[in-house]
This record gives structure tokens, sequence and C-alpha cells, in this order.
């Protein structure tokens, strides 16, 4: 080959090189949005758990980005997990607390919203869902198949997800019968949904696709098979394990069930990075609402640290979260964000990154400039708003404002915070800030509108008047 051949050739080389670059930076990221369920804000070490060991949630911290001021979408479980999928928060959103329906399933989000999962399948993405869902029963119009999800596997709705050795679980809107019906405690349904969900990365590998994964993990009960991990925590912390297949509480189980999520996460991430995938792929871990351990039975785990208040409160233990990213590339490693953000956000997030138009009725605003380090282009909420069974919350800038329901006196007791200031809501600045009082509360009445399914103050039953 003479010289100007040779010379041809690099040059066609160079080019081909740059544009197989520029084809891989252009690609739209696979996106995988990681969701705990009751898992507190303080249990993962990188966010100052010391009993329970997370590392490759830990991991992902330090190779990403740590949030220290996001919130849940409510502090119980379907509401929550509503507003990330709609973009609206419990004052707007359809579903505003945990209705059971007398058959399988939940109250169902009506067919109108729009979620995540169908802004990106119309942007090309494919869509799988696995854990738990419980915003529709099967074949509803609430149901995932009917809300954006190509795939659904696991558990329709929240009665049926407390049981981890249950006899079948849903594939899609069918019935899939696990294989040892009569040796219950021979499938652990956490590990099935698990592996499904690795199944759905490996088939969609050369697809953007996004995976909502949404175990059911360390929500109780705290069935668990007697495994390894459990034994490790039984002597770590020294307490006893008791039936590890029981209902009843214990430091080992609790810390193994959050363990186990824990070596989930490392499992999506060796996948991802054995299918090439870890490049161009935005990772998010959260929890749906705080802890729901009591503060007896936290009192060695501590998983929502100091902060006030547990699980089905308005407190900041009841709706505050961790959120970490990790997107290789585009989140400066081991960065963090003071913004203040919330489960609505998601959407129109997912939405600026493929480039699709937001929905025009949604409260989130998208925190995509966070993740890349443009702050200067971060737009501000104006508040954050929470409302369920009869109390209510709302965050602007610093102050936070709880509408407590007290069961005795039938009312609401108004109290505001400084969080910047006093972080576990111990000094109620309400009576020393009336004008801010009255801000808070003309935001609690024009925040929301009112829903006759989920009323904020629910009616009195009328008395059944006796006949003789």
């Amino acid at each position: 080959m003479n010289t100007k051949n040779i010379l041809t050739f690099a040059i066609l080389f160079a080019a081909f090189g740059i544009q197989a670059q520029e084809t891989k930076n252009t690609k739209k990221p696979n996106i995988v949005f990681i969701l705990a369920d009751d898992m507190g804000y303080n249990e993962l070490g990188s966010y100052g758990g010391k009993i329970i060991e997370t590392p490759n949630i830990d991991q992902l911290a330090k190779e990403g980005m740590k949030f220290s001021n996001h919130y849940c979408g409510s502090n119980i479980c379907a509401p929550s997990r509503g507003t990330l999928m709609t973009g609206k928060h419990t004052g707007h959103a359809y579903i505003r607390d945990n209705k059971p329906l007398p058959y399988e399933g939940n109250e169902p989000i009506p067919a109108s919203e729009i979620t995540v999962a169908e802004i990106l399948k119309t942007a090309g993405y494919t869509t799988g869902a696995f854990g738990k869902w419980g915003l529709g029963y099967p074949a509803s119009e609430g149901s995932p198949n009917n809300q954006g999800f190509d795939q659904f596997y696991g558990y329709n709705g929240q009665i049926h997800a407390h049981n981890y050795f249950t006899s079948y679980l849903r594939k899609n809107d069918l019935v899939e019968l696990n294989a040892n019906i009569d040796a219950p405690y021979s499938v652990y349904s956490a590990d099935i949904i698990k592996d499904r969900a690795l199944e759905f990365v490996e088939v969609n590998k050369n697809n953007p696709f996004f995976l909502y994964f949404c175990p059911t993990l360390p929500h109780n009960p705290y069935h668990q098979p007697d495994d390894k991990t459990l034994e490790y925590y039984a002597k770590k912390t020294g307490f006893p394990i008791g039936d590890a297949h029981s209902e009843e509480f214990s430091v080992p189980k609790y810390a193994a069930l959050s363990s186990r999520l824990d070596q989930q996460v490392g499992e999506i991430m060796a996948k991802l990075k054995e299918l090439n995938l870890l490049d161009n792929t935005l990772i998010i871990f959260a929890s749906d609402n705080g802890s729901a351990l009591t503060k007896e039975e936290d009192s060695y785990l501590r998983t929502g640290g100091d902060l006030r208040g547990r699980k089905s409160e308005v407190y900041e233990g009841g709706i505050k979260s961790p959120l970490i990213a990790f997107w290789k590339g585009k989140i400066i490693p081991g960065s963090s964000s003071n913004h203040i953000s919330a489960f609505w956000d998601f959407l129109p997030t997912c939405a600026e990154i493929v480039k699709a138009k937001t929905p025009e009725n949604i409260d989130g605003i998208s925190y995509l400039p966070t993740l890349l380090g443009k702050t200067d282009n971060q737009k501000q909420h104006d508040y954050l708003y929470w409302e369920r069974s009869q109390s209510q919350a709302i965050r602007k800038g610093d102050m936070k404002a709880n509408f407590v329901y007290d069961k005795t006196t039938q009312k609401q007791n108004i109290e505001i915070y400084n969080l910047a200031q006093d972080p576990f809501e111990k000094n109620n600045l309400a009576e020393t800030m009336p004008e801010l009082k009255a801000e808070f509360i003309k935001i609690a009445q024009t925040a929301r509108v009112e829903s006759e399914i989920f009323p904020l103050v629910k009616k009195a039953k009328k008395a059944k008047v006796k006949t003789h």
C-alpha cells in the first residue's frame, strides 16, 4: 500500500471512529428507576446509616449525585407511586390514598392520565415495570399495560404484596402460578421479580428501554429465606432471628431485607455493565415513603435517623426520600445537590431527556439541569404540597408547614418549622409568624382541588335511625 492509500485509509478510519462516537453520544439513554418500599431516609450508608450494609447503592452515590432535599410523592404507597407516574402532587393527582378493592387490586388511575411510561413509549422506548404496582386492578384502565408499560411482572395490588412466599404473581394482567405451589417456602417472590427484570434488560439491550424496578423490599412482612445474609446480621447485631418465615419484626430480618435490595441493585448494575449499557443509562434510586418501623423497633437500626415522624405522617420522616442519580459522563461523580424536588418532577425530567412534550397540567419541574451540573438553568418550585387523610404539608424554601389532624379535637393543628435551622421539626414557629402562617393557610386552600373519591376531610357517617 503506497503512502497516499495509507493516508486515505487513516482519514476514513478516523472519520468512522468520530461518527461512531457521535452516534453513541446521541443515542437515547436507557432510564432505570429503582424504588425501595418503606426505606427510611437515613438507612443507606451513603445517607448516614451505620448498621445496614448497602455497598452497591452507596457506590451509585459515590459515582453519581446525592440529593439532600428530595421528597416522596406521599407518606404512603399508592399515592406516592401515582405522583411518580403522573407528575402531579396529591392536591391534583387522581390517587391520593391507598384504596384496596374487595377483589385484587386498587382504585385505578383513569385512562386520561398521561404517565411517564406513555411519554417514553411514544419516544421509542420499550417499557417494563417489575414489582408492586398499586394503581389499578388487573385489566382495568389503570393496569400497567394500559398505562404505557409493555411488560409487567409482580404484584398488582398492595394486599397481595404482603406475602413474599405467594403462590402466584402477575405477568401483565394474567396469573402466573409458581412452580412449587405445594412448597411455598421454596419460591421467594423478591428473587423471581428481580430475575424477570434482568431478563427485560437482556432482551432489550439493543433498544432504548425504561425499567421501573419497584420491588417490595424492605416492606413488611419480614418473610425471607434462611440464607447467609440473615445469619450474617444475626451475628453482627447479636439479635435473634426467630422464624424467618413469620411476620414478626427482628433487627436481623429487617436488615437482611434491605441488604437483599442492595444486592439486587448490584445485579442490575452488573447486568448493564456486562451488556455494555452502563455508559448510556441513567439510574435513579429512591424510596416511596419514610420508614414504617415504630420508634421502638427502630431504636437500634435508626433507619429514619433523627427525623421526626414515620410512614403515614407529614413530618419529614414520613415524606423525605433519599435520591441518588447515576449517569456516566453526564453526572459529576461524588456530587451532591440541595435542590428541593419531589417525585412529581421525574416525569418532566424524562420528557426533557427524550425531548418530548410535557403535559400542561402537571406540577413537576424537570431536574435535568441539576443532574447535568447546570444549576443556573434549574427552575425552582414556588412550593411543594402534600395531602392525605385530613393532613397537609407545604414546603416553601426553607420553611415548612404541617397541617396535622388531631383526632381528639377533630381539627388541624398548624405547625411551622425552619428546616434550615430545625431539620428535626422541634421548634414550632406558627404563633410567632402570623403573616407566614396566613400565607401557608392560603396555599393549603389554593394548591388543591377536591376529590370525590379521596376527600381531604372525610364526611362523618350518618347514624342509623332506629325505628320501633
